[in-house]
């Protein structure tokens, strides 16, 4: 059996304005099926910032391990390399890391209408910003 290990240097990381420990690489723009295929890496016991996915996420953990917390900071769920994850929009909101490594995560982002994705919260969870299907094709073709 040939194996052989994914190799992130490989990767072209780029960055989301004003959000930490976490670094994108946009593969794909689907613009008739409005998808966004997307790597994502967080940083390893980093929590990113408190969000809501309202659209639809098909998850897949390339490397690492994907920690996902609730609002109050509590451990919500662990997925390790290999876990396939279909979600839909859901209005918990939830910070996610990377375990004791870096975590790479495939995502395939599935806005209604080709509109929000993340909408980015507050620990009041008071809306700050909202990353949209047109942001992330605007970061794509910058890369």
């Amino acid at each position: 059996m040939n194996v052989s290990n994914f190799d992130e240097s490989k990767v072209h990381w780029q960055r989301l304005p004003d959000l930490d420990h976490l670094w994108p690489s946009i593969l794909d723009v689907g613009e008739t099926a409005k998808v966004v295929d997307v790597l994502f890496k967080f940083a390893a016991n980093q929590k990113i910032v408190l969000h809501r996915h309202v659209a639809a996420s098909h998850t897949f953990v390339v490397q690492g391990e994907h920690r996902i917390y609730d609002s109050s900071g509590d451990l919500k769920e662990v997925r390790s390399v290999g876990a396939y994850k279909a979600g839909q929009p859901d209005e918990e909101p939830h910070a996610e890391c990377g375990g004791d490594t870096d975590v790479v995560i495939l995502f395939s982002l599935r806005p209604y209408n080709g509109g929000a994705i993340y909408e980015i919260l507050d620990e009041n969870h008071e809306m700050l910003s909202t990353i949209t299907f047109d942001g992330m094709k605007e970061l794509y073709e910058a890369a």
